[in-house]
């Protein structure tokens, strides 16, 4: 790795850990360059803004997370198991210390900026990757029966959402306390009482 490649990355990483602890608007580039062990002119040779360097810092973290494989449908297994097993993907995603930490750093931030929400809304996370050409398929085969799969896809990742992620985001819960088997089922449940043939 080149010396300017490895100052980047410490800068990055020092501004991640500030930006988790103590939010973007509260973190100064002064307090980038001296976590990072570099001056501040090498802070702004690599990042002009704190807004790039933000940026920088969300596909650094997005980049560690592992978003898990995408699924196609198949007829050759239920759509139920299919769909346990692409919602337990995506609890495992939602509910990781790595996803956590993203959001914490960008809600905050996306309060503050309509540009930063309407970007990050925008990005495809998760199995909303694939998840509407899974169901296309699926109502392609005449398992499922969907006028809106936009919507339906999200409904299914934004109930796991509001049962799983938010809880552990706000502190609500720990993952400890949560009945994740039971939530993931009575999510796909409600699913299929609503759009399987």
């Amino acid at each position: 790795m080149k010396l300017s490649e490895k100052k980047r990355l410490q800068i990055v990483t020092a501004a991640e850990s500030l930006f988790a602890s103590q939010g973007v608007e509260a973190t100064s580039m002064d307090q980038v360059s001296s976590l990072a062990e570099v001056s501040k002119r090498t802070v702004y040779n690599h990042f002009a803004t704190k807004g790039e360097l933000f940026q920088a810092v969300l596909e650094a973290m997005f980049a560690k997370v592992d978003q898990g494989k995408q699924f196609q449908f198949t007829s050759d297994c239920s759509i139920e198991s299919q769909l346990m097993e692409i919602a337990a993907q995506e609890v495992e995603l939602l509910t990781s210390p790595a996803f956590l930490k993203i959001a914490k750093v960008a809600f905050m931030q996306m309060l503050q900026d309509a540009n930063l929400a309407n970007s990050l809304n925008g990005q495809s996370v998760g199995c909303l990757r694939f998840f509407e050409q899974f169901l296309s398929d699926a109502v392609k085969a005449e398992v499922l029966t969907v006028d809106d799969v936009s919507l339906a896809a999200k409904q299914f990742v934004y109930q796991l959402k509001s049962l799983l992620f938010y809880p552990l985001l706000y502190g609500i819960s720990s993952k400890d306390e949560l009945n994740v088997d039971y939530l993931v089922l009575e999510t796909v449940k409600l699913f299929l009482a609503r759009y399987q043939k």
